[in-house]
């Protein structure tokens, strides 16, 4: 794999993660990436067990749960009155994968860990792809503004609406995972929030999140169930949200009231039918571009940073790049679609709105035995084995 250059589109969490990846095997990397400046933007975000050991195996240390964000401690699940249900300690949760910790983390902390650890490598700000085209045995990849680039291989990380997967499988719409979330992180103190902790409030058709993230700062979130017109083309503001969760638990109240309209995040919940097959030739999609999912399992960002490693031992290991890429997919496929097709199915049970069902749930959830009720979780949280046959470059090589 010497001298090869990987084009990578999208400098979000998998793309820079894929930068930081590939440089650490000894790949040359370049990033393109449309937003004009790269700002500490979104909320707040899980960087699972199964990630964090992925990282280590590359020797990638961005810091996490030390100098950025928080090792997760315990794990509630409570009423909407604040009562709780169901806790667990996360290392009951993710027993499997030792020595990994779970972090909850702000995005923006995240992305400066990953700009820190790719330092030296080329990023291009501003640049809105257009197209690829194959160019013998490589790829030219051409922009709005009329720059283009060429390199060996292509990697599509340019989110759940990408260009390159647009360009690959053609265009077509998200599919709505059949809620709407807000989501903010704020400066919070409260006695339940103690360091590491998480706690989910389900109530009926409705869910709210508080998460420590370190610092001092909470992140939160909050969802309710409704059609997907309604959820696409929401106007409503805080004395919506607010009324919305009216009567629950102080805490959350004290959340909506604290934090500043401009900070709400508001999105429909969406991610798109498993595709099986990613690229062709010298290009290939990672993390939303290839498996966007709703977020019940919080593997979004985790995953994509698995898809970044794995990527980097197939090109590390394979005799050229081509294969490479299609090693990499044959090896993300059957995981990425478990996770893809678990996640809409667990957003279908928080969501419920029927009352015998929550019942139904609620008492689920306090008589399953932790181990069972925690294994899909554990199972997500446990990263597969890795290729590790490679030498890896130095932090200064890299």
């Amino acid at each position: 794999m010497g001298n090869t250059k990987a084009i990578i589109v999208g400098a979000g969490i998998g793309g820079l993660a894929a930068a930081v990846s590939l440089r650490r095997v000894g790949i040359d990397v370049e990033v393109w990436e449309q937003a004009p400046e790269l700002k500490a933007m979104g909320t707040g975000i899980s960087v699972i067990s199964n990630a964090v050991a992925a990282l280590q195996l590359l020797g990638i240390d961005l810091g996490l749960g030390t100098i950025r964000g928080a090792v997760g401690e315990t794990a509630e699940i409570l009423n909407p009155k604040g009562q709780t249900i169901v806790t667990s300690r996360a290392s009951d949760i993710f027993k499997s994968q030792p020595g990994a910790k779970t972090v909850c983390i702000h995005r923006g902390d995240l992305q400066a860990g990953f700009l820190e650890a790719s330092k030296g490598t080329p990023i291009h700000l501003g640049a809105v792809a257009s197209k690829f085209e194959r160019d013998g045995k490589g790829v030219r990849v051409k922009f709005k503004d009329g720059r283009e680039t060429r390199g060996d291989i292509l990697i599509g990380a340019d989110g759940i609406n990408s260009t390159i997967r647009s360009q690959l499988h053609g265009a077509s719409p998200t599919r709505y995972g059949g809620f709407l979330c807000w989501l903010a992180t704020v400066p919070f103190k409260h006695p339940r929030m103690t360091p590491g902790w998480s706690g989910q409030y389900w109530g009926t058709g409705k869910r709210f999140g508080l998460h420590d993230i370190g610092q001092g700062r909470a992140y939160w979130w909050g969802t309710q169930t409704m059609p997907e017109q309604q959820a696409r083309n929401w106007k409503g503001g805080k004395r919506e949200l607010a009324r919305a969760f009216e009567g629950w638990a102080p805490e959350t109240r004290e959340l909506i009231e604290i934090t500043p309209a401009e900070d709400i995040v508001t999105v429909p919940s969406q991610d798109r039918p498993f595709i099986e097959r990613w690229g062709e030739g010298p290009v290939t999609l990672l993390g939303d571009a290839a498996h966007p999912m709703l977020t019940s399992l919080a593997q979004g960002g985790s995953s994509s940073i698995e898809d970044a490693v794995v990527l980097a031992s197939t090109l590390a290991t394979a005799p050229d790049p081509v294969r490479g890429l299609r090693q990499y997919e044959d090896q993300r496929r059957e995981r990425t679609r478990w996770m893809v097709d678990t996640s809409r199915k667990l957003g279908v049970v928080e969501q419920i709105e029927n009352p015998l069902l929550i019942l139904l749930r609620t008492a689920f959830l306090k008589l399953t035995p932790k181990g069972k009720l925690w294994e899909t979780f554990e199972r997500a949280g446990t990263l597969p084995p890795i290729n590790t046959a490679f030498k890896l470059q130095t932090a200064s090589e890299a």
